[in-house]
């Protein structure tokens, strides 16, 4: 008999978890070799559709698992999402290289965001080992600002590299506003007064 439910816990480092059968019921173990055709990688809240297996030891293991279509079309979805947001953060910071090589932006502009990108990325590091391990979390506020401050390029990259922040809406929506704030206080400098502004800050920055 084929069963539907609901993954969780899931362990992507491990490729383990569990899924809550629809209608109610004992949760099923899933590993990641029992899917029959691993289009993408499975997440907290995936719809799955199975069949149960009594293993020797009288645990439940779930085989036969496939994604239902809608799943697949969000799953697909997801990924255009992803390579988007890839294009979007390598060219702007091939642009920021660029017009620092050119003389268009200061240099200690890149130096903070490379800083800044590093600091976020370990943030999300930090953050994500706390969650496994049930110690003090970074707040979610913390993590916004990191990016505001010109991280967002290494928040990206934590997202997509540790797989962590990178499902939840909320989360995600607010981390966009961040970046296209970020982004347009980079085009300011581009401006007449942008121009005049990003030179003072050179010379503070130089002592002089």
């Amino acid at each position: 008999m084929r069963n539907q439910g609901e993954i969780t816990n899931w362990n992507d480092e491990k490729g383990y978890g569990f899924v809550e059968p629809n209608g109610g019921g004992d949760r099923v173990f899933v590993h990641i070799k029992s899917f029959e055709r691993r289009a993408r990688r499975p997440i907290d809240g995936d719809l799955i559709v199975y069949r149960v297996v009594k293993e020797k030891g009288g645990r439940l293991r779930a085989t036969n698992i496939t994604f239902p279509q809608s799943q697949k079309v969000k799953g697909q979805l997801k990924g255009n999402q992803r390579i988007l947001g890839s294009i979007f953060t390598l060219s702007f910071c091939v642009f920021i290289v660029a017009a620092t090589v050119f003389g268009k932006l200061p240099i200690q502009l890149l130096v903070i965001y490379a800083f800044a990108s590093m600091l976020t990325f370990l943030a999300y590091a930090m953050d994500k080992s706390a969650a496994k391990n049930n110690r003090w979390r970074t707040k979610e506020s913390t993590l916004h600002l990191f990016g505001l401050l010109g991280g967002w390029p290494g928040a990206f990259y934590a997202q997509n590299k540790l797989r962590h922040k990178s499902i939840k809406a909320e989360f995600l929506s607010v981390f966009w506003i961040t970046v296209v704030l970020n982004v347009g206080s980079i085009l300011y400098l581009f401006t007449e007064s942008g121009v005049k502004y990003a030179a003072l800050i050179s010379n503070i920055w130089q002592g002089g």
